[in-house]
């Protein structure tokens, strides 16, 4: 997976970087068709923002949270994104499943 990490308004440390990777990776741990992944932290005023593009096959899946604190953003982001991909591969396999049970609907009553 490609990862592009950008900061608006502020200083992307080697430990944001770090710490914005390592939660990525159980996202792909839970979903191996993934491309590339586009994320933004953001920091306006008293806000710390996460936003993140996620681009699999078959699907772009998109998430943002937003916290007083950027790792705790970070967190929930993660979380989110989790869900998402965790819910994109059930339904991809839930829809081969159901054109497999067509299929053998349609051998049965061929029959």
């Amino acid at each position: 997976m490609n990862l592009d990490i950008t900061g608006h308004h502020i200083d992307l440390t080697d430990a944001l970087r770090d710490y914005v990777t390592e939660k990525l990776k159980r996202v792909e741990r839970h979903f191996d068709h993934l491309i590339d992944a586009h994320v933004i932290l953001t920091v306006e005023k008293l806000e710390q923002k996460a936003e993140a593009v996620l681009r699999a096959s078959g699907a772009e899946l998109h998430a943002s949270a937003v916290h007083t604190d950027m790792y705790a953003a970070i967190d929930q982001l993660a979380d989110r994104l989790d869900r998402q991909t965790k819910k994109h591969k059930e339904q991809s396999r839930d829809h081969h499943a159901r054109e497999a049970q067509k299929g053998a609907l349609a051998d049965s009553l061929a029959k």
